[in-house]
């Protein structure tokens, strides 16, 4: 739930803070007041495009700011991004400054406004003025109708991929033939080259070392020596200093047990000292200072060097390089045997693909007759009388349609009551399919060409409506006005919410704002409006900018945008409404400026009534 939304210097608000309550949450005002401006920053705190214009002129910055109550869901996006929830809210803010850039705050902590948009469907889905008509596309269609059945598109988007990827590989295989075969020859020579080389990984460490022994031999000799003969050989040795040393602790521990371990310790010492001088003894006599092997070790070094300067900067990554050589290599005489394998892998991808996208298909299918019932009888219920379809094509079939519409032959017709047209591709669960031709088949009904698949499937949901008696369905977009679409969206909405309220047994958490969505309406039409906005938020917190008095009286709580001079500058502030101050807002709204006793007893029957 929403639970307060602050704006400072955005566009004509200097300050304004607005707090909301649960349940049906109506705004008004004067036009011109600043309340589109609130369901503005809204959406822009959903993750929406920002702007330098809404800068407050003379401003260095806007700050739009709102408090949302936490959701499980929320909090796991919030440690997805490494965000620290604090408590049981959400906090975030955002500021635009005047050169255009703008930052991102979420819980007071840094953030990106892709953060913003992954919060946006758990905490508020905002309509407004400027999107219900451009925004409802037919991807919007087939969102709302795949929200409404509850349908999950993941494992589709999953088959996608897969299949997309082994369909990459075949095309690399097959595109890149020509390529391969120029390289060949390349290939073969390193190949060989590594080869006969006979490398082994670490032998160059090794032959460095050894290379530093040969060309040092005589220090490291006279070295060795040396210190052999200071710890063991030599009259002064430390070997003989020990000897002395721990005869005469002994003698002494005879008679003072405090010296035996100051004995032992001795020993050991002198036994460390043999093991030191015998090892320093072998290395002397180990040493070959051979000119020989040390032009042989060079020239193994400089072959390593070579190769290195080629292939990579190890051995390691020289023998690696080989390898993926030799495996080019192979796949290019194996190419008949790759390419029966790589067929075969996008076949099968093919196969899961058009099984989990039938599923879909034929669930959307089943819903949309649902959808298209539930949302005609709320449509009609808004003092309309209109025929409310969900039609199901394929992409293919979508494509047809648009194309006899611009050579003017008629569109196709499909409805959720009639389903798809022959040949759209749409097939129903259950029944035994068999590969032919590009897809699936299904009693004479083939699945979409590849050309058609998507990570969403192959359908195209598009509502049809008819809003005058014997006039033929058409899109929504097309033929609808403000008012209607207005009207229609909301009867969408409480479908869609009350449905997935009913079959999740609880109500979605977020919250839902509409901006004037009482555009082109009045009378009866509205008050149908303000009964189904209250009946919308029985289950969820609503959001709404009105004009009109018939839909205010409706409100759990009221809020009033209010235009003031202050200083030579015009502000806006929000204020909640008291049950006085409400009747009398309503009052205004009734009679216009003047407000009359008869505007005041009317506003108070309206408020009973909505009650």
């Amino acid at each position: 739930m929403l639970v307060e939304l602050r704006a400072e210097n955005y566009a004509v608000i200097d300050h304004s803070i607005a707090s909301f309550g649960p349940g049906l949450n109506l705004l008004t005002g004067e036009t011109g007041a600043g309340k589109s401006i609130l369901v503005d920053a809204l959406a822009l705190l959903m993750g929406g495009k920002s702007s330098a214009d809404v800068v407050r002129h003379g401003a260095e910055k806007a700050v739009v700011s709102c408090v949302f109550e936490a959701t499980a869901n929320a909090e796991a996006i919030l440690e997805e991004n490494g965000i620290d929830v604090e408590g049981a809210e959400v906090i975030l803010r955002r500021e635009i400054l005047a050169g255009g850039k703008g930052r991102v705050f979420v819980n007071n902590q840094p953030a990106t406004v892709t953060v913003l948009k992954q919060l946006a469907p758990e905490l508020a889905l905002v309509h407004a003025q400027s999107e219900t008509l451009s925004s409802f596309d037919q991807a919007q269609q087939r969102i709302l109708l795949d929200r409404f059945a509850g349908i999950s598109t993941e494992e589709v988007a999953a088959a996608y991929e897969n299949w997309t990827e082994a369909r990459k590989k075949l095309d690399d295989l097959l595109h890149g033939e020509q390529d391969r075969l120029r390289m060949v020859d390349l290939w073969s020579y390193q190949r060989k080259e590594i080869e006969a080389a006979h490398l082994e990984v670490g032998e160059d460490e090794r032959l460095e070392t050894e290379k530093r022994v040969l060309a040092n031999a005589e220090k490291l000799y006279t070295a060795a020596q040396s210190a052999f003969d200071q710890l063991y050989e030599g009259s002064n040795s430390a070997e003989t200093a020990l000897r002395a040393a721990i005869r005469n602790v002994e003698e002494l521990a005879r008679y003072d047990a405090r010296f035996t371990e100051a004995a032992q310790q001795l020993t050991s010492a002198r036994a460390t000292v043999d093991d030191v001088a015998t090892t320093l003894r072998d290395y002397a006599e180990g040493i070959n200072a051979s000119p020989e092997r040390l032009a042989e070790i060079e020239d193994r070094l400089a072959l390593i060097d070579r190769l290195k300067r080629k292939y990579g900067h190890s051995v390691a990554e020289i023998v690696a390089f080989g390898e993926d050589v030799a495996q080019k290599l192979s796949e290019v005489e194996d190419r008949d045997g790759m390419l029966k394998t790589l067929r075969a892998a996008v076949d099968q991808a093919a196969q899961n693909y058009e099984r989990v996208a039938l599923a879909v298909t034929e669930a959307r299918r089943t819903a949309s007759v649902k959808l298209a019932k539930l949302a005609e009888a709320q449509i009609n219920s808004l003092a309309m009388k209109v025929k409310f379809e969900v039609a199901i094509l394929s992409m293919a079939d979508a494509s047809e349609t648009e194309s006899r519409k611009t050579k003017g032959t008629g569109p196709l017709l499909a409805s959720a009551s009639k389903g798809p047209v022959s040949g759209s591709g749409s097939t129903v669960s259950g029944h035994d399919f068999s590969r032919a031709g590009n897809g699936l088949q299904k009693d004479g009904a083939s699945a979409p060409a590849t050309s058609h698949w998507t990570a969403s499937g192959w359908d195209v949901v598009d509502y049809r409506i008819a809003t005058n008696v014997g006039e033929p369905l058409k899109p929504v977009i097309e033929i609808a006005s403000g008012g209607e679409m207005s009207r229609i969206m909301l009867a969408l909405k409480v479908a869609v919410e009350e449905n997935s309220s009913k079959t999740s047994k609880k109500p979605t958490p977020r919250t839902l704002v509409f901006d004037e969505i009482d555009i082109g309406i009045g009378g009866r039409a509205a008050e149908a409006v303000g009964q189904k906005l209250q009946a919308l938020s029985r289950g969820q917190q609503v959001l709404c900018v009105t004009h009109l008095p018939q839909i205010a009286a409706f409100a759990d709580q009221h809020l009033v945008a209010e235009k003031r001079e202050v200083d030579g500058r015009t502000q806006t502030r929000i204020r909640v409404l008291d049950d006085l101050a409400r009747t009398h807002e309503i009052a205004r709204m009734l009679s216009g400026s003047k407000v009359t006793d008869a505007s005041l007893q009317h506003a108070a029957q309206m408020i009973a009534a909505s009650r």
